[in-house]
């Protein structure tokens, strides 16, 4: 997920003058008057040159400067919690809580010291396949930001200590207002895209891997999107139905991967999705993006998962419509039409609101 920041007081493109100095477009030559006599001072007299059309960026003036220190800190804790959660197999339930049969759980470091050396290969499996899908979806975003020339920020990860995954993903901040519309359209979709690269396989290992059991009254269980039921059915013939795959690492990661393509993909707003649908539609996008945002608030309602308000009390608060780009004339061209039009499968193939549920 990439999210914008403000514009910043950068000035316009730099040229070159006659004599072969580098001077800045926009900026000021300093010149003496011509109307003040020889060998007097007298008041500069302010002298711009041509201003091209394109702004000076960080690019122009050197490598952007991005924080490197909280980046790294999250993404360091982001490896710690997703390799919590392997240990714990993916319980709801906040790290360092354990179970207790008198009070249903109770805080134990001592047993979650011995637990996160015991389940060790769980959790490094799972940390590493999981945080390889996030840093290829963000990576993706921050690469075409790179190739345009558009500031942004290293990937910001989401560490969380709720045993579920351990994370809530990563996001980069950009100045998205400095992109037109195909490259809007090129970062948007770069993400997804890279992080299917590797959600893909995982969930095909994960699938081809795992053990098949009834469910288990009282169990939790994940909620499979419809990209996982199709693979099972292909892959795994012998499942017989109302059985599920056990969790394991590798498939767990790839869940996460899926989900997060899926809710990225929403076209709503400053997900991916709502870049993709802007890149399309242009101003027509916003008919989609509110009309998104009634359905949501319907099913919420109707279905009793009050689990998503605060994710549709955030994207209202961030803004249903999508901004304008730099240049929303640039035509996108048949293959990215093409490419963006069967992406607004993704969130159907990848997403289920229906994430834990007990057996």
């Amino acid at each position: 997920m990439n999210s914008p920041s403000g514009p910043s007081d950068l000035p316009s493109a730099t040229e070159k003058s006659a004599s072969g100095s580098i001077v800045a477009a926009g900026v000021p030559k300093i010149a003496q008057s011509p109307h003040s006599p020889s060998g007097t001072s007298a008041a500069p007299v302010a002298s711009f040159p041509p201003v091209p059309g394109r702004m000076l960026d960080e690019y122009d003036l050197g490598m952007p400067r991005r924080r490197r220190v909280l980046p790294l800190v999250l993404f360091l804790l982001s490896c710690f919690f997703t390799y919590a959660a392997g240990t714990y197999h993916w319980q709801p339930t906040v790290f360092g809580l354990q179970p207790d049969r008198a009070h249903g759980e109770r805080w134990d470091l001592g047993e979650t010291w011995i637990q996160l050396q015991r389940n060790w290969q769980d959790g490094i499996i799972y940390m590493g396949c999981v945080m390889a899908v996030l840093l290829a979806h963000e990576m993706g975003h921050f690469l075409m930001t790179v190739r345009y020339r558009v500031p942004a920020s290293y990937p910001i990860f989401l560490p969380v200590p709720i045993m579920l995954t351990g994370t809530m993903g990563a996001v980069i901040g950009m100045e998205g207002f400095r992109a037109n519309r195909r490259q809007m359209f090129d970062i948007g979709l770069a993400g997804p895209l890279a992080g299917l690269v590797i959600t893909v396989p995982l969930v095909w290992i994960g699938i081809k891997i795992g053990q098949h059991t009834l469910p288990q009254r009282g169990s939790f269980i994940f909620g499979d999107p419809l990209l996982a039921k199709w693979l099972m059915q292909w892959i795994r013939p012998d499942i017989a139905p109302g059985e599920i795959i056990s969790p394991n690492p590798v498939y767990m990661a790839g869940w996460v991967g899926m989900f997060v393509t899926g809710l990225n993909m929403m076209p709503i707003s400053q997900l991916d999705g709502g870049h993709v649908i802007y890149a399309l539609f242009l101003r027509r996008s916003r008919v989609i993006a509110r009309g998104f945002l009634l359905a949501a608030i319907a099913f919420i309602v109707l279905t009793g998962q009050v689990g998503w308000t605060l994710m549709v009390v955030i994207i209202t608060f961030i803004g249903v419509d999508h901004p304008r780009t730099s240049d929303d004339t640039v035509p996108l061209g048949a293959l990215r039409t093409t490419l963006g039009l069967l992406s607004l499968a993704l969130p159907v193939l990848c997403f289920t609101p229906y994430r834990l549920f007990s057996g």
